[in-house]
């Protein structure tokens, strides 16, 4: 990570090693506009790439052919991020995809919100939270240990990587459209943190 020039005061302070973890970044409110701080402060960071997709624009020319690639990031502790990139070549696309997820990446609080479990790990949902994309609506109930994740495949690989093991999911609209799935998903566990526990 030497050759990292940072660009942004974050970048700087966690270069020159002020900020040594990604709570502080959250703690204090900043904003991550760079992705090499993510590779520094979360080294062990996972990625799934979800979807790829051929979209197509119209244009003066005629159409302009390009792909589409949803990528998903996380620590399996706490921290995931959804990410969207489009390029001409599928590689391109999904490197764009995972810098964007980096830049997108949030804590997700965690705990055992099921009447059914008092095991007082975080291994699920604290409380019902609800996300929302396009058409699509995610409800994420609290389940107790062993459960498992009961949902779709691109709604378990988000909350696999957020470090959720037990949630039963209720979902609304065209889940078929894997971007507004991931992202209603991504949004429900962003909730997580708007109430004050």
């Amino acid at each position: 990570m030497s050759l990292w020039e940072p660009r942004t005061e974050l970048g700087r302070l966690v270069k020159e090693g002020k900020i040594r973890t990604i709570d502080e970044v959250f703690a204090n409110n900043h904003i991550i506009k760079e992705p090499e701080i993510v590779d520094v402060l979360l080294p062990g960071l996972r990625q799934e790439l979800l979807n790829v997709n051929l979209v197509q624009r119209q244009t003066h020319a005629g159409e302009r052919n390009q792909f589409q690639a949803v990528v998903a990031v996380g620590n399996e502790d706490g921290y995931v991020g959804v990410g969207i990139g489009k390029a001409r070549q599928v590689r391109q696309a999904i490197e764009k995809a995972t810098r964007e997820a980096k830049l997108n990446l949030v804590p997700v609080r965690r705990g055992c919100g099921s009447w059914k479990c008092s095991c007082d790990e975080p291994h699920s949902v604290p409380f019902v939270v609800k996300g929302r994309s396009g058409t699509v609506e995610v409800t994420l109930i609290p389940a107790p240990k062993g459960v498992g994740l009961v949902a779709g495949d691109v709604a378990k690989a988000v909350l696999r990587l957020a470090g959720v093991k037990d949630v039963w999911t209720r979902t609304r609209g065209e889940t078929r459209t894997t971007l507004n799935f991931a992202l209603a998903v991504y949004n429900a566990l962003r909730n997580t943190y708007y109430f004050r526990v």
